[in-house]
């Protein structure tokens, strides 16, 4: 197998820049794009733009329409799938395009594809050629929550809080508006609009009244709202309830929620979702377990602290963005961003694989990716 040429890499470059133009647009499918090339001319390029809509290399063969692509090699930031499912397989389009070379940035973990996609190109006569190094990883980093859900059946999980420069979220009476600025408020809005879902607890739910949809313009379609809600409190009189039967909402209950409060949450519209298990950080996973096979492949964690506390101390909190504001609470019983168990030693503690930093208005966003897929 030949190694990638600098041409290679340019091209891949750019097929990994257009699949970005599927954000929130595919879910829970990935984000892919395509170009096929002939030495440095591209005469074709596309993405995946919608959910059951064409895939990124069918996309180019058709931007490519009217030219000679025999011989040609197709670049694209994910293998091509070879399944039936809600468009035909790419590996047929592609063969009956007469692509000669084809130049992966990475793979597929889903059990129907892993390689196979590509063994039935090789199987044809095509040249395959898979990458590693940066252009790799940029890909996988592209799609951090298909390949969660492919590997594990659970959703991938962003936890996003706002906090004072010592490490408060809210003062110790529970006032929390606003501890980040506007901007930062607008950007948290878009990360609603890119997840399939935003999760809150019960107190968050009660204290706030929220809508937990994206207020911006552009977006697409809403996000399920969650509530982990053990004993299925949530008012039917919420914002959240009311819009119910529009925007889907799903209220994670415990056993020992009350029949009545469940069956008369489910008449006006809600999901219910019983998650078992002996302790909470188990009653996570088995939610995530359920919300993962309901198709939801990725989570906006908002919070408060103790739910969050249990994503975390369930190993559930893939990355964390944290804005810091430029003011100080203080207080002993001021909360904080986590709570939860912990864990008892430094040595324990749960490290980020890599850390970003960015102003966001008067705000500083840090962002923390804990874990790679």
């Amino acid at each position: 197998m030949s190694a990638p040429t600098d041409i290679d890499q340019r091209h891949l470059a750019r097929a990994i820049e257009l699949a970005q133009r599927g954000r929130g647009q595919v879910n829970p499918n990935p984000m892919v794009g395509a170009v096929i090339g002939r030495r440095e001319e591209i005469l074709g390029e596309g993405f995946h733009q919608t959910l059951g809509g064409p895939h990124a290399e069918v996309e180019a063969i058709k931007a490519a329409a009217g030219q000679d692509l025999d011989g040609a090699t197709l670049y694209v930031s994910l293998e091509p799938c070879c399944h039936h499912g809600r468009t035909p397989p790419c590996t047929e389009a592609i063969r009956a395009a007469g692509i000669g070379r084809v130049v992966v940035a990475s793979d597929d973990p889903s059990e129907h594809a892993s390689g196979r996609g590509l063994g039935i190109l090789r199987d044809e006569g095509v040249e395959v050629v898979v990458c590693d190094g940066e252009l790799a990883t940029r890909a996988r980093l592209l799609n951090q929550p298909f390949r969660k859900h492919a590997r594990t059946g659970r959703p991938w999980v962003l936890f996003k809080s706002a906090m004072t420069l010592d490490g408060k979220v809210a003062t110790r009476g529970g006032d929390s508006k606003w501890i980040s600025g506007e901007a930062s408020r607008r950007l948290a809005h878009r990360w609603r609009s890119q997840c399939d879902a935003v999760a809150v607890g019960i107190g968050t739910a009660l204290a706030d009244d929220p809508q937990l949809t994206a207020r911006i313009p552009g977006v697409i379609r809403q996000p399920r709202r969650v509530v982990f809600d053990s004993l299925a409190r949530l008012p039917l009189s919420s914002q959240l309830v009311r819009d119910a039967r529009t925007i889907p909402l799903t209220v994670v209950v415990s056993r020992a929620a009350p029949r009545a409060a469940t069956d008369a949450l489910a008449t006006h519209g809600a999901d219910i979702v019983l998650a078992t298990g002996e302790n909470e950080t188990a009653r996570v996973r088995s939610a995530l377990d359920q919300l993962g096979a309901d198709s939801i492949g990725s989570i906006l964690l908002e919070g408060g602290p103790h739910l969050a506390g249990a994503f975390l101390d369930a190993g559930e909190v893939d990355e964390m963005r944290l804005f810091l504001a430029p003011m100080v609470l203080g207080g002993r019983t001021a909360r904080d961003p986590l709570e939860g168990e912990g864990v008892e030693a430094i040595a324990d503690a749960a490290r980020a694989l890599t850390l970003e930093c960015q102003r966001v208005g008067d705000d500083l966003l840090v962002s923390a990716r804990m874990r790679e897929w």
